[in-house]
């Protein structure tokens, strides 16, 4: 083995026998960015795609600009589910009062009222399945999961609001050239501009 072998080597978290937990996800060292706790599994994420990104900047953008001060829009941080769950939605959007400080890492499921995520060839099990499931079991209201449409190259936004009687998201549609709902709040976004040849 040669030294550049022995220095290109990576270490790899070694899981504990009943998984990790969200005290480890904040403490960890050397974790990659963006690293997510899913059933005590350390899930990591790869590379964004420039879809990804310009439609996470299209929506937070738009929010921020929809919601008043009650809320705060947030992007890429972790949302605490239980103790074996720390997913991190691409936007979230979260009661202002939630809001502790500038070193904030992560927000309590309680707290959240929407979550989105934008879907990527390497999360789109989790995005349409275990993520929503979970999300709902966690109480969050209202979820938002953003598909690119193969035709045009835009985004097409699934809305689901959550049935408290079972704890389950419902499908309220697909919406294509803009977002126009009135939960968690009045909200309107064009999303055109997110065309992934901009």
């Amino acid at each position: 083995m040669t030294a550049e072998s022995v220095q290109h080597r990576v270490q790899w978290p070694v899981p504990p026998q009943d998984g990790y937990t969200v005290d480890d996800l904040f403490t960890l060292p050397d974790l990659p960015p963006h690293t997510e706790l899913i059933d005590g599994s350390l899930v990591f994420v790869s590379p964004q795609r420039r879809f990804h990104f310009l439609v996470i900047d299209l929506l937070v953008d738009g929010l921020r600009s929809s919601l008043g001060p009650g809320f705060s829009v947030e992007r890429e941080m972790t949302v605490v589910l239980d103790k074996r769950n720390g997913p991190e939605p691409d936007v979230s959007v979260v009661r202002a009062d939630a809001v502790t400080g500038l070193d904030q890492t992560s927000f309590e499921a309680k707290d959240v009222l929407l979550a989105v995520e934008v879907v990527s060839p390497d999360s789109e099990s989790r995005d349409r399945t275990t993520k929503p499931l979970k999300y709902a079991t966690a109480g969050i209201p209202h979820y938002w999961r953003v598909e690119q449409d193969g035709t045009t190259g835009r985004p097409l936004v699934h809305v689901y609001e959550l049935d408290p009687m079972t704890q389950r998201y419902v499908h309220m549609g697909v919406q294509r050239d803009q977002i126009k709902v009135d939960k968690p709040a009045a909200i309107a976004i064009e999303l055109v501009r997110a065309d992934a040849r901009s």
